[in-house]
């Protein structure tokens, strides 16, 4: 990635038009959700899963399900990404490379799954909380990897979870929280509209 940080969120905008016809190399899909697997996660769960939507059929399979939005099918490809529930229970297995790599101890790692489990296991309000925590920052990652290798993206939250979760195979264990629509902006889009102002946000303390 050659843009900087500051250049690559300054620039994004949510994209609603998109070249179609425009497909996108398998290595270009790897590589953009390689970067969306470096977003944090609690305990480091990396509790997300994407499904490339690339196929003109299966396009049309998720446009019905989103509402018949024209830039699920317009885009090069289209993103369904997924928070995975009870995500304590592959912990163990999540933080053995980095056992492995020697960042952390096995003690340390035996500590936080106890701890997860304590947490985790009877709340499932939790857990869904952590699925769409999770999904909602790889997908910000995944869009800001999309600006910077010069592609536009789009966050879409409006469509049918039932109806994707059923056409595309999604297990009891997964929610589909996020579409992104990845691909070549064409004419027409706006740019990124303004925010409200930091004395409106912002709290100092």
């Amino acid at each position: 990635m050659t843009n900087s940080i500051h250049n690559v969120v300054e620039s994004r905008a949510s994209i609603n038009h998109f070249q179609p016809n425009r497909p996108l190399g398998g290595d270009v899909i790897a590589a953009l959700v390689n970067h969306a697997t470096k977003a944090p996660s609690a305990y480091n769960m990396q509790n997300w899963r994407f499904i490339a939507v690339q196929s003109e059929a299966a396009k049309e399979r998720l446009k019905a399900a989103a509402f018949e939005q024209q830039k699920v099918v317009d885009a090069s490809v289209a993103f369904i990404v997924c928070g995975k529930l009870a995500a304590h229970t592959q912990l163990a297995a999540a933080l053995k490379p980095s056992v492995d790599a020697k960042i952390m101890e096995q003690k340390m790692v035996d500590g936080w799954v106890a701890q997860a489990s304590i947490s985790h296991t009877a709340d499932p309000a939790l857990q869904r909380d952590e699925a769409v925590r999770s999904a909602s920052l790889a997908s910000m990652t995944l869009m800001l990897a999309a600006q910077a290798m010069g592609l536009g993206s789009c966050a879409m939250s409006g469509f049918d979870a039932t109806k994707v979760t059923l056409e595309f195979g999604i297990s009891a264990n997964e929610l589909p929280v996020m579409i992104v629509a990845v691909g070549h902006p064409a004419a027409g889009n706006w740019p990124q509209k303004p925010r409200k102002a930091l004395s409106e946000v912002l709290s100092v303390v």
